[in-house]
């Protein structure tokens, strides 16, 4: 593996943030993929710009900042034991990234993020859950009505604003961590999909 092209997708200078350290470390210690190292540190930022926004636009709305940005940073830890995932559709990453997170000695409460980004319908689906997903998707500027919905309609729940409100707040945020997308995408692809590219 080329473990100094995994280090630069990693922590290289870039306009997107690096991961935390932790993360960083375990990705390292599964030799994951440099082009998957990309991809989680592009969702990892849009995190942390779409929950700081967030916060500010409904600081009535109570969420665990530190769990989005660690689901958002491993969502798809996954695709180190099912690479081919990198390039086309799949779902089993999803189940492999859980049991590796767990394997590695991460919480269940952490670790479900890989095994459920990609469903926001699920029964008992939380607010970190939907950020989490909505980050995976927005980072490439993917617009996902009933997802974009069920976040509205969970802020409207939980702090009693009205929905028009919550809509246009959200839909300007999402616009404009839209217009980052082609940036991360020159970023995320300019890494190899093979480990040992």
């Amino acid at each position: 593996m080329n473990r100094a092209l995994l280090d630069r997708a990693l922590t290289g200078a870039a306009q997107v943030r690096p991961l935390p350290d932790d993360v960083a470390a375990l990705l390292r210690e599964v030799s994951a993929p440099p082009r998957l190292a990309a991809h989680l540190r592009a969702v990892h930022d849009v995190a942390w710009q779409l929950v700081a926004a967030i916060a500010n636009l409904c600081p009535a709305l109570r969420f665990d900042r530190e769990e989005v940005l660690f689901g958002a940073a491993t969502h798809d830890i996954g695709k180190t034991i099912h690479p081919n995932e990198l390039s086309q559709p799949g779902t089993r990453h999803e189940q492999a990234g859980y049991a590796l997170l767990v394997e590695s000695g991460v919480e269940h409460r952490l670790a479900r993020f890989a095994a459920n980004h990609g469903t926001w319908t699920a029964p008992g689906i939380s607010t970190e859950d939907l950020l989490v997903s909505l980050a995976d998707k927005i980072w490439k500027a993917k617009r996902i009505p009933d997802l974009e919905d069920r976040l509205i309609q969970r802020i409207c729940d939980m702090t009693g604003e009205k929905h028009w409100e919550v809509f246009m707040n959200l839909d300007d945020l999402l616009d404009r961590l839209a217009q980052g997308a082609d940036a991360r995408l020159e970023f995320q692809n300019q890494y190899p999909v093979a480990a040992n590219g």
